[in-house]
């Protein structure tokens, strides 16, 4: 017997969305998915010669303090999914409020990514992005399968971070968070 809560005509999750035969509507659920405020990362990474490769990513997600380990999401189909796939190591740089044309410019599709970007080479020779409100740079630990995207997890072992404020991202677009006080101030 399953112990698992189950719904009428449901069945399994995994062979639900994998053959397409989900009763979601994929926009819908994106749209509701968009309601959870999200901060906004670069995830960076070095090929095999050393050329920086980096992403705009809002999957970003803590595991677990101890040991401490981080997790973050790709689309299967990314043009840059072999270099993140064969990567010792992966940088996570969170964003700060004024940094949203930087989060633009690494979420569309360009050979030239860093051009104008400060940036140090990190563990494993992963892109340290300069001005960024935190990073965590992790040894690649484990990948897992999800639906229609790959699952990295990774383990910190070197992490910086400052006061400034977080870009944030929700319903499709860049915002900033307002603390009570400072809403109380807004006009």
């Amino acid at each position: 017997m399953n112990d698992l809560p189950q719904q009428p005509g449901a069945s399994d999750p995994a062979n639900e969305f994998a053959s397409d035969s989900s009763s979601i509507n994929p926009r819908d659920f994106r749209n509701a998915l968009g309601t959870y405020a999200t901060g906004v990362t670069i995830i960076t990474a070095a090929a095999p010669e050393g050329k920086p490769y980096g992403l705009t990513c809002n999957s970003f997600a803590s595991v677990s303090l101890n040991p401490p380990l981080v997790l973050w999401s790709l689309v299967v189909y990314s043009s840059s999914l072999t270099i993140f796939q064969n990567a010792s190591h992966f940088t996570v740089n969170v964003l700060g409020a004024s940094q949203q044309a930087l989060a633009t410019k690494f979420a569309k599709s360009s050979d030239d990514k860093f051009t104008g970007v400060g940036w140090t080479p990190g563990l494993g020779g992963a892109p340290v992005l300069a001005e960024s409100v935190a990073n965590f740079q992790c040894r690649s630990v484990n990948r897992y399968y999800g639906g229609d995207h790959v699952i990295f997890l990774g383990a910190v072992e070197a992490y910086t971070y400052s006061s400034k404020e977080p870009l944030l991202f929700a319903r499709g677009t860049f915002g900033r968070f307002l603390a009570d006080d400072e809403r109380k101030t807004s006009p």
